[in-house]
């Protein structure tokens, strides 16, 4: 016994010895180390040949239509005609259908499909995530074996905070290639359920994080972009018949539609109904969509948990066929979000309906495929009863099967057939995750220039607060496993000398831990504070209750900067905003603010680039910081985004809230000054109506001179849908950079509608560019926006309009800005 006692120990000291040293591999080599580890140590594995997405008796094949897989199950591949390269998609997708029985068809529309062996075809689980890098949520993908990590990007909030479409686009298509290399070896599928594209309305959100922000034609960039990354392959970006054209990995853009509540003070969203007017449904909730759907040409788009105006949402034919179909041309699929038709029985308990009556309800609204089991379980009886149509299963699976065919699934695709585990966590891959980081990060507060941080004068440093040493907390949520974390303790540790202590956790309610945090702060030369909070106070199923950082962990970082020598430097982890008005933005002892949002498993390094100045920072806050104040005079279910006057709501967002703010949107600093200059400003569009146009009438604030002008008009306004407008506006801004850092600058450009019509926005983004302007150089950026798109307004019958009259286009938030008039008449 005690011999077998003692070998037992030294096997679990050896396990613990193992597991210490992949840690600490993980976290500290750098990537060629790392990847000569993995491959090193993947003792017992068989080669990678022995890998494959598809598993058939034992034995693993690439893709469906292959010869000797068919001959594995008995088969001849010749016997099937959705096996014929030689016949068009459309053609063998309806051979397949033809070919299954009602029991198999309906095997076929859940997420994990069951296959039919009979026929060939093979089960396939369509449930995986990438929202920044390859996920493990979802059935169809693992992390293991000759597959340990992906590259982890930073959360969609931070990206979008670059405002920079082109890095977008390239975390997409780093984001697909690992994808494809990871299905190759059989860890993934094909179809990737992301991104959320869903516009933040409310702070309190706490899902934030995983957006593109507040402005819906931002989101909907981020969409296009991202989704052409992970979609496009090179040389088929366009095609004479999409649903032929070719896909790396089929994308989702979510939650479709006007999903933003997840739990406030129990209203959930699995019972809320968002009660939305037709208004702010075209302007802000459909918007990205559609630009998901006719810019990025998504293949997917996934509905929602909640009601619509008391229709549940994955049971509207008018926002899925209609709209998704018929009016934007969806060529892919339309799947619901988990579980969601159970929520409509069991949540919504939506027209008493039984799950048969659900499942015939969201079939003929158009849902293809149901992520559950209602569909696998209701389906057949939902047929006998005679309330559901076996063509309506048929045209789900064309939807489905097309995809898959897009897709190489039955036929292989050989440009990325060889990518495998060598094309994961490259070193490009990790070096890109990095720079969206750095790009990302929000300069908020640099009093007298203490940053970037002089390493001569500032040579001993404090670190505190509890992001310190954060890892798990930088990735945020549909996170995958990271090829390596580099938390701000390794990146400032590396740099010279530091001292550190956490000091307390998020809530911080561990007191007796600040003291040391107090001390080590008192004889440094400057003291970094990494606070803020984390998926304990924002997360999916989270909303917040305030704006506020923690109350204990507020008094912690008031505490440390009384204590602190030396100047303070506060670094922010959050994804919605925090009103740090008193403890940080206007306490004069705290000398600068950065906003890292949740960056990723290389945040740490780019936190540290940008203070010690090795990046300068360029990036703009993609949502409004409100003061804490805002979230007491509106619930957080008021759907509209216009103020409310008779019960006193303001508006939402900086397009319909004019009130103070922490910081509005678009809000950033850098360590050098820019300056604006205008070129080449148009001043008119004159729009040619056609003979029977009709023209709309505008609804006006109560101001007599305006409205007797406008009203005198014989057009106030016309229908964007009807006009043939093909006017752009073209204009051109030299950007200068006065000072004496080169640096990466934002030029967001906005449009303000004529002056006195009612419920319009404040301004709204019509374009913007990142650019780099070296120190004492310039930069010229051409603009060309289309004036019906980007001078339109919604009315509130919904109606997209061009208002006549004096519109106003301005360049730049607050310093610099410049403007010009352009006015809008129809002849």
């Amino acid at each position: 016994m005690a011999a077998s006692s003692s070998s037992s120990s030294s096997l679990f000291l050896l396990l613990l010895l193992f597991v210490f040293v992949v840690s600490a591999t993980s976290r500290h080599l750098g990537h060629s180390a790392l990847h000569s580890y993995f491959r090193t140590h993947r003792t017992g594995l068989p080669p990678r040949s022995t890998y494959g997405p598809i598993k058939t008796n034992g034995r693993n094949y690439s893709f469906v239509c292959d010869s000797r897989r068919f001959a594995d199950l008995g088969l001849r591949v010749t016997d099937f005609a959705y096996c014929n390269k030689n016949l068009s998609y459309e053609q063998r997708v309806k051979s397949l259908v033809g070919s299954l029985s009602l029991e198999e068809k309906v095997g076929q529309i859940s997420d994990q499909a069951r296959g039919v062996q009979r026929i060939g075809l093979p089960p396939y689980s369509w449930w995986s995530e990438a929202l920044h890098g390859v996920s493990y949520v979802g059935h169809a993908t693992y992390f293991g074996d000759i597959v340990p990590a992906a590259t982890s990007f930073p959360t969609v909030i931070v990206s979008a905070a670059s405002f920079n479409e082109s890095l977008w686009k390239s975390i997409g298509q780093v984001v697909s290639t690992e994808a494809r290399a990871m299905h190759n070896l059989g860890h993934a599928g094909l179809t990737f359920w992301s991104p959320n594209i869903n516009v933040v309305r409310d702070p309190r959100w706490g899902r934030i994080l995983e957006t593109p922000g507040e402005d819906p034609f931002l989101v909907g960039k981020y969409a296009a972009n991202f989704v052409r990354g992970l979609q496009d392959v090179e040389g088929h970006e366009v095609a004479a018949n999409p649903d032929s054209r070719p896909l790396k990995v089929s994308s989702c853009c979510k939650h479709y539609a006007a999903y933003d509540v997840d739990n406030w003070f129990g209203i959930d969203r699995y019972h809320f109904d968002a009660r939305v007017a037709a208004q702010d449904m075209v302007e802000t909730f459909l918007l990205p969509f559609e630009m998901c759907v006719k810019e990025g040409d998504v293949s997917s788009v996934m509905c929602s948990y909640n009601r619509v105006n008391g229709i549940p949402a994955c049971a509207d034919p008018k926002l899925l066929s209609q709209t998704l179909r018929d009016d934007w041309k969806l060529h892919g699929y339309i799947v619901s979000d988990c579980d969601s038709l159970e929520v409509m029985h069991h949540g919504h308990k939506w027209l008493g309906d039984t799950p048969e009556a659900a499942v015939s309800q969201t079939l003929r609204a158009g849902l293809d495929l149901d992520c559950g089991d209602y569909y696998s379980n209701f389906t057949e009886s939902a047929v006998a009863q005679g309330i559901v149509r076996e063509s309506y299963i048929d045209t789900a699976l064309k939807n489905l099967f097309t995809v898959l065919m897009r897709l190489g699934f039955f036929d292989g695709m050989p440009k990325y057939e060889s990518l495998a585990e060598d094309d994961i966590c490259t070193k490009d891959n990790i070096e890109l995750a990095a720079d969206a980081a750095r790009q990302g990060i929000v300069l908020l507060k640099n009093d007298h220039n203490i940053l970037p941080l002089c390493k001569d004068k500032y040579k001993k440093l404090a670190l505190v607060g509890p992001h310190t040493n954060a890892t798990e907390a930088m990735i945020g949520n549909y996170e995958g496993t990271p090829c390596r974390y580099v938390s701000p303790l390794d990146a400032f540790s590396a740099e010279g000398k530091v001292e550190y202590d956490l000091g307390c956790t998020v809530w911080c309610w561990e007191k007796e831990a600040h003291q040391r945090a107090k001390e080590i702060a008192a004889r440094a030369d400057a003291t970094i504070i990494f606070a803020g909070i984390s998926l304990e106070v924002e997360a999916e199923s989270r909303d917040r209750d305030d704006l506020f950082i923690p109350y204990s962990q507020s008094n912690f970082i008031t505490q440390v900067t009384e204590a602190s020598k030396g100047p303070v430097i506060l670094v922010i982890f959050s994804a919605g905003g925090l009103d740090i008005s008193s403890i940080a933005r206007d306490n004069a002892k705290v000398s600068a603010i950065l906003w890292a949002g949740y960056p990723g498993a290389e945040g740490g390094r780019a936190i540290a680039d940008v203070v010690y100045g090795r990046y300068n920072p360029g990036g703009r806050l993609p949502i409004t910081w409100f003061e804490s104040e805002y979230t007491k005079l509106l619930p957080m279910t008021s759907m509209p985004l216009r103020p409310i006057d008779e019960l006193g709501y303001p508006g939402r967002t900086y397009k319909f809230f004019d009130g103070q703010t922490v910081y509005p949107f678009g809000y950033g600093l850098s360590y050098t000054q820019f300056n604006y200059t205008l070129k080449s400003v148009p001043s008119s569009v004159v729009v040619k109506l056609e003979p029977l146009q009709l023209c709309l009438p505008l609804t006006y604030k109560p101001n007599a001179s305006l409205e007797e002008e406008h009203a005198g008009a014989a057009c106030q306004s016309v229908n964007v849908a009807d006009t043939a407008c093909n006017h752009e506006i073209n204009f051109e801004v030299e950007v200068a950079n006065t000072g004496k850092f080169d640096g990466n600058h934002v030029v967001i450009v906005y449009s303000k509608p004529p002056a006195g019509v009612a419920g319009a926005p404040i301004k709204q983004v019509a374009a913007f560019r990142r650019v780099f302007v070296p120190a004492g150089a310039s930069s010229s950026v051409k603009f060309s926006i289309d004036a019906c798109k980007s001078l339109s307004i919604v009315e509130k019958t919904a109606y997209k309009v061009l208002p006549r009259g004096q519109h106003t286009i301005v360049v730049g938030d607050d310093e610099p800005t410049v403007s010009f008039p352009v006015k809008v008449d129809f002849n």
